[in-house]
């Protein structure tokens, strides 16, 4: 049975493969950012990471940029832990795991597309403020705790970028995916905190990025299809 790696490792496509497979961690990471729900958490994260002050531009765009560094540390180990499980799974799974990331992918695709509904769990159920106003030391652990929080419009896209570092099996691949996803997430806020303005401009956004969100969802669906067909079709001819 036949396995995403085998595609990564193509010498004809695996180069071609590795770059959709950034480009969509990014693009994953900002359809994330500007979803309808995430749009609407944007205020209420710059306040939390600029402890509600009124400081300079530069001040909240540095806090912002440490933020987004926290984000990505956890990311990062996540991309580490999904190429470790996903090489210890394969081994032991062989097509199996396959399988069970291509069920993944279908679930997360369909939540995405509205015709599942469930809830994602979460580690932490809030946010600390920065309360101290905070320059480095707190936005780093609040964008920790905001990877680690998560929210209902990127987990299901977070999953699936998962489910191919996962598959891919590849420590340093799997830790770009996950970073360029923390970066895609971040750069939306970025903005936002610099020009606050930008943020009602944003929120007119939302039927357009509730769009893009269906699409990621289809994209998923048809990806985890794709890999059932690699599975099965040996088995079938």
């Amino acid at each position: 049975m036949d396995n995403l790696a085998a595609i990564f490792s193509s010498e004809s496509s695996g180069a071609y493969i590795w770059f959709l497979m950034f480009a969509a961690s990014f693009a994953g990471g900002l359809i994330a950012s500007i979803s309808p729900c995430s749009l609407a958490m944007l205020p209420l994260i710059i306040g939390y990471v600029g402890g509600y002050s009124k400081e300079s531009p530069f001040r909240t765009f540095v806090q912002l940029c440490f933020f987004i560094f926290g984000t990505a540390i956890v990311f990062s180990i996540i991309g580490v832990i999904c190429a470790i499980t996903g090489s210890v799974f394969a081994s032991a799974l062989g097509g199996y795991f396959t399988l069970i990331m291509a069920s993944l992918l279908l679930v997360m695709g369909l939540k995405i597309i509205g015709l599942l509904e469930f809830d994602m769990p979460v580690i932490i159920k809030a946010m600390p403020t920065n309360s101290t106003n905070s320059l480095f030391i707190y936005p780093i652990l609040l964008g920790i705790t905001f990877a680690l929080v998560g929210t209902p419009c990127s987990t299901p896209i977070l999953a699936g970028i998962m489910a191919f570092a996962a598959m891919s099996k590849n420590f340093f691949a799997a830790v770009i995916m996950l970073f360029l996803f923390a970066f895609g997430q971040g750069l939306i806020l970025i903005i936002a905190g610099l020009f606050t303005s930008s943020i009602k401009n944003l929120k007119k956004l939302s039927g357009f990025t509730d769009t893009l969100m269906k699409i990621s969802g289809i994209l998923l669906v048809i990806v985890a299809l794709y890999l059932y067909y690699k599975v099965f079709s040996p088995l079938i001819q």
